[in-house]
């Protein structure tokens, strides 16, 4: 291979991973959680996250549950989304809501929590020891 193709194959690699999400690398590390939601009640979780890791939480709810979701942390950076089964967006965004959510499932299915540290604090590769509790209500 000559020097001008390695240059090319070279520039070509660091253009893709300029296009992963919120600046990840290839190593960022998912944790995958499931969280029991069959009968009601409240769920404490504790974990821990470093720089563009997550951590993700897998709950089966029904139409007409009540979900809430509080995250206590050690970390002005650390916060939650929750996404609803096939939607493309967040249906609660805990960088600009908040550290609560209190919400009525409009539809069956899995949902997910993902608790994640900001860009500020993932680029310094901070950490978060956190405690998410999520309840559920029939």
């Amino acid at each position: 291979m000559t020097r001008f193709a390695v240059l090319i194959a070279s520039a070509a690699v660091c253009g893709a991973l300029a296009w992963l999400p919120h600046g990840a690398q290839a190593a960022d590390k998912v944790e995958k959680h499931t969280v029991d939601a069959s009968t009601p009640g409240s769920r404490t979780l504790r974990g821990k996250i470093r720089g563009y890791d997550t951590a993700e939480y897998k709950v089966q709810l029904r139409q007409g549950q009540t979900i809430t979701v509080n995250l206590k942390t050690n970390s002005r950076s650390n916060y939650f989304n929750i996404t609803a089964p096939g939607a493309q967006e967040a249906l609660f965004n805990g960088s600009i809501k908040g550290l609560e959510y209190r919400g009525k499932i409009e539809q069956d299915g899995e949902y997910t929590v993902n608790v994640y540290l900001m860009r500020n604090a993932a680029r310094r590769n901070e950490r978060a020891s956190y405690t998410l509790t999520v309840g559920t209500q029939q």
